[in-house]
C-alpha cells in the first residue's frame, strides 16, 4: 500500500467517519483511480471506523506541514 498527496486528495470529501467498505464504495462512486481502491482494500481492520485520512495514512501532511501562513497575504 502506498499513498501520495494526489491519491489521498481523492478521499478529502469522503463521508468521515467511515468504515473500510464505505470508503471503498465512495471511491468507486466518485471515480477515484484504481490505486485508491486497491489501497483501501489492503486496510486490515474490517468494521473499524476511520475518523479521517490520518487514520489511514499516519504521515498524511496537514496544513502545518506546509508552513503557510494565510495571514501574511
Amino acid at each position: 500500500m502506498y499513498w501520495t498527496l494526489e491519491l489521498a486528495s481523492k478521499l478529502e470529501d469522503a463521508p468521515w467517519p467511515a468504515t473500510k467498505d464505505e470508503l471503498i464504495d465512495y471511491a468507486m462512486r466518485s471515480g477515484a483511480p484504481m490505486e485508491v481502491i486497491e489501497n483501501l482494500q489492503e486496510l486490515e481492520e474490517e468494521g473499524e471506523l476511520y475518523e479521517c485520512m490520518e487514520d489511514i495514512w499516519p504521515d498524511y501532511p496537514t496544513e502545518e506541514d506546509f508552513f503557510f501562513n494565510p495571514e501574511e497575504y
